[in-house]
């Protein structure tokens, strides 16, 4: 693995990259709130070595790039009125500015949740940068269709600011009990690392809330 801080769209950006650089490149982009460390080592170890070169990174306002806490902290009545410190749009140009960085032409990109929605942006903004889309527990921005339901919308928007580790812990293992899969069991034991590391390297709950409210105010893809 290869860790290193590009400057690009006027931000630092902290990646990870593993694997072969001839090989073709795959970048995957973290949801709400979460830290490049989601994507796991091994899991990009393991692409890494079906000959993939897998870059991971973390948003702004998360993990080790820039946050801007100069934008202050969305309240609900922001984003009931969808205004925003910033949009996707903004998060999709920083994916692009990466690979400029890089001196990558087009990827392989994967999305999970907000990730997702950053994907399907930067391909609309930017088709020729994006070679395939995989999307994971994402949606088009589609008020009818994708939502989620009350009782998750509403957790995440109340979700509450906590100032210490391990009640940081345990409210990551509530969310991801939350938002899971019914079908599978919730690994705490893997939740709870990864919110432990998260925690260690950049606890910021106005980021998230940044970070929803550009969510919540996003257009319509579907057409």
């Amino acid at each position: 693995m290869r860790t290193g801080i590009v400057h690009a769209n006027g931000i630092d950006i902290a990646y990870d990259a593993f694997g072969n650089e001839a090989h073709p490149p795959v970048v995957l982009v973290m949801g709400l709130g979460t830290q490049r460390l989601a994507w796991s080592d091994d899991f990009c170890e393991e692409l890494a070595a079906a000959a993939r070169h897998v870059i991971r990174f973390d948003n702004r306002d998360v993990g080790e790039s820039t946050h801007l806490p100069e934008l202050g902290r969305p309240t609900l009545l922001d984003m009931a009125r969808r205004r925003a410190p910033y949009g996707l749009e903004d998060m999709a140009d920083d994916l692009v500015g990466l690979l400029d960085a890089l001196s990558i032409e087009a990827a392989h990109v994967v999305g999970a949740s907000l990730g997702g929605f950053i994907a399907q942006t930067a391909a609309i903004r930017s088709t020729s940068r994006v070679t395939s889309l995989t999307l994971i527990m994402t949606s088009t921005g589609s008020r009818r269709v994708g939502q989620a339901s009350l009782k998750v919308g509403w957790r995440l928007l109340r979700r509450p600011s906590v100032d210490d580790k391990q009640s940081a812990v345990e409210l990551a293992v509530a969310t991801n009990e939350l938002i899971g899969s019914p079908g599978y069991p919730t690994d705490e034991d893997r939740i709870r690392k990864i919110a432990g590391a998260s925690y260690d390297r950049s606890y910021d709950p106005d980021g998230y809330r940044r970070q929803l409210a550009a969510s919540i105010g996003q257009p319509d893809r579907t057409p």
